[in-house]
């Protein structure tokens, strides 16, 4: 007794299966191609907030270290930033250490009564949106540039 062996599928039917159109495989490349164009931008945005959050915390301690730079000394005068004296501020970037996102600096000459610390973002990080960071001997905090709900240090203005 012969038994005959019928093929389940044919070799043309078979490898029609196995693989993907090319319209397929152009329409996976279109969404991909969108989500890469909606999340990158998203996602940078998210980083500088980050380095920016960084940044602010920086100038508010380094405020803080020239307040008491000014009950060692009564005066503002001779203020510097990036020294390594114990009672002025020691450093002159933010982060700290590493790669620079902000310079932090002294603007003008502090006097007796008044200084003003900025952060100006370096490198990457120049594009921010909220610019220049600054505060002075009265606490009062602002941004050069960007909308004051998205910055969230004080207000726009130098």
């Amino acid at each position: 007794m012969k038994v005959a062996i019928e093929p389940i599928a044919s070799t043309r039917h078979l490898r029609a299966a196995c693989g993907f159109t090319l319209i397929e495989l152009m329409v996976v490349v279109a969404v991909v191609a969108i989500l890469v164009a909606i999340a990158v931008p998203s996602y940078s945005e998210a980083v500088r907030k980050g380095k920016r959050g960084q940044a602010k915390s920086d100038l508010v301690e380094a405020a803080q270290i020239a307040e008491r730079y000014k009950t060692i000394n009564s005066t503002y005068t001779g203020l510097s930033v990036g020294t390594t004296s114990a009672d002025e501020i020691p450093f002159s970037q933010s982060p700290k250490t590493g790669t620079a996102n902000y310079i932090i600096a002294v603007s003008g000459t502090p006097d007796a009564s008044t200084f003003k610390l900025i952060a100006t973002p370096t490198g990457g990080q120049a594009e921010d949106r909220c610019g220049v960071l600054s505060i002075d001997a009265a606490g009062i905090k602002r941004h050069s540039k960007g909308n004051d709900d998205q910055c969230q240090f004080g207000q726009v203005g130098t």
